[in-house]
């Protein structure tokens, strides 16, 4: 197996797409030998899965107690105390370590690092530091802030390559925002600057959109669109291959293009939920009877043929922990391959799917914006619903209202937009298109449009949860190009 280092490894996104690759006779291609992450939650994430990894490749199976685990039967501690699973966590433990990478921290970091490998010459590495100081979105909220330049966060791609220059894997992937590539540090161009550290230690850096022999490479030729190749998401990110020159590996082949997969296709046979009202802890029938009532009045009112359209009240059942079935989709069809990698293995009940609480307003906006969402998949601004339903803001009024969007359904007919670690502070950019379910994304709604696999169990709150989904990488893309790299490193 191929040595695998996963440094700012998140929760696991690359690493699970790495992870899945088999060869002919159904054994990893890749083994993870080191993931690096500094926050807790993500850490306690990461050890699960890799106890999971180790668990279900035992000749027996995994044990019992770890399948009542699955099932919800006992808790994640009586679990982990059993004797049966104390092999693989001792593995996990050994796999997984709670680290902050800095210059500071390189002699630990390095020690790691060495006693991981054991000397392996052809090695991967993969990661994406931390990308706060790329997006677009940070840097929007701290334009004024002239300590920005010298963020800390811009040059955490040095540690990645400190890596590379010391211990030269074979292979490595790099992931980041696309913002990277407009964003500046002085006067120079951040991507720019990286691109020239990356081949200076003697590697060719490749792009997994356009195959090498095609010319130079432009910065936007390692731009990978999610929504291209069966994702069902608009998940637009930086990803760079670099091989080792010496190596002398073949370039890798171009990722190839899938048929859009949909919100519905991801998300449609998980089960049906209601969410809480805020500050309600006991909801009664009542509650929702008065929601159902103000939405309903609102889209008797409309136009005729708009009227037709819009959908009636409807009384939801209680929540749940159960799965419904599954879809039939054509195996074949990239809905079915998303699918099939989802529910692959599952858990015989759904994990992290409980939604959230909503104040009464926003669950009459959630209603009727997804009641109006249009046949082309099109979510109205917050200002199409009537006045008395505009949320209590002070520019509301004004001719161009900040984020008008930021109420916005992810429409059943077309990928969502991108799932971002924001997610975990405000749902009202992630409005399930069922109206009748009047929420917000769960955490495995989101895991699913990120592609984790059902059996990926999230821990932490409810907030880190969110937030790890969000700063993932999605594991089926991972996997599409972790077979790009078995394929170079001969694997086919």
């Amino acid at each position: 197996m191929i040595p695998i280092v996963d440094i700012f490894a998140g929760p696991g996104g690359l690493n699970e797409g790495f992870s899945s690759i088999r060869d002919e006779d159904g054994n990893r291609v890749f083994q993870t030998v080191l993931s690096i992450e500094m926050e807790t939650s993500a850490v306690k994430t990461l050890t699960l899965r890799a106890a999971h990894r180790f668990l279900s490749d035992l000749p027996e199976g995994q044990p019992e107690i770890y399948k009542r685990f699955l099932a919800k039967d006992v808790t994640y501690d009586e679990m982990r105390s059993a004797p049966e699973v104390a092999a693989a966590f001792e593995h996990a433990e050994e796999e997984v370590r709670q680290f902050t990478l800095s210059e500071d921290s390189r002699p630990e970091s390095d020690t790691l690092i060495r006693e991981s490998l054991q000397d392996a010459s052809e090695w991967v590495l993969i990661g994406g530091p931390p990308c706060q100081a790329y997006s677009m979105a940070g840097r929007s909220r701290r334009k004024h802030d002239v300590t920005f330049k010298d963020d800390h966060k811009h040059f955490l791609y040095k540690e990645y390559l400190h890596i590379i220059t010391e211990f030269r894997p074979a292979v490595f992937v790099m992931e980041n925002v696309k913002g990277m590539l407009s964003s500046k540090s002085g006067d120079g161009k951040i991507f720019e600057l990286i691109e020239q550290d990356l081949r200076a230690p003697g590697y060719d850096l490749h792009s997994m959109v356009v195959n090498s022999d095609t010319g130079e490479l432009k910065p936007s030729d390692f731009i990978i669109k999610s929504e291209l190749y069966g994702i069902p998401q608009k998940r637009h990110r930086v990803i760079i291959v670099g091989l080792r020159r010496d190596a002398q590996l073949p370039a890798p082949k171009a990722l190839e293009h899938r048929e859009p997969v949909t919100v519905q296709d991801a998300i449609w046979s998980l089960p049906h939920l209601r969410s809480g009202i805020s500050r309600r802890p006991h909801a009664t029938w009542e509650d929702w009877a008065t929601i159902r009532e103000q939405a309903h009045k609102f889209l008797q009112a409309l136009p005729g043929k708009e009227r037709a359209s819009a959908p009636s009240p409807y009384e939801l059942d209680t929540k749940s922990t159960s799965v419904r079935p599954p879809e039939p989709f054509d195996k074949a069809s990239a809905a079915g391959e998303l699918q099939t990698w989802l529910r692959k293995d599952a858990a015989p009940v759904t994990w992290n799917h409980e939604a959230r609480g909503h104040m009464l307003e926003d669950l009459v906006r959630y209603y009727l914006l997804a009641a109006l969402v249009t046949a082309d998949g099109s979510s109205p601004k917050v200002r199409s619903l009537p006045a008395a339903h505009w949320p209590k803001h002070n520019n509301i009024n004004n001719v161009v209202v900040p984020f008008e969007d930021r109420f916005r359904v992810q429409a059943w007919v077309k990928p969502s937009s991108t799932v971002v670690s924001h997610i975990a502070k405000d749902g009202h950019y992630y409005i399930h298109p069922d109206h009748e379910q009047m929420r917000s994304l769960t955490v495995r709604e989101a895991a699913r449009l990120q592609t984790f696999p059902d059996n990926y169990v999230f821990l932490g709150n409810r907030t880190q949860q969110y937030t790890q989904v969000g700063n993932a990488v999605p594991p089926l893309l991972a996997s599409k190009i972790a077979q790009r790299v078995a394929e170079v490193m001969g694997y086919s």
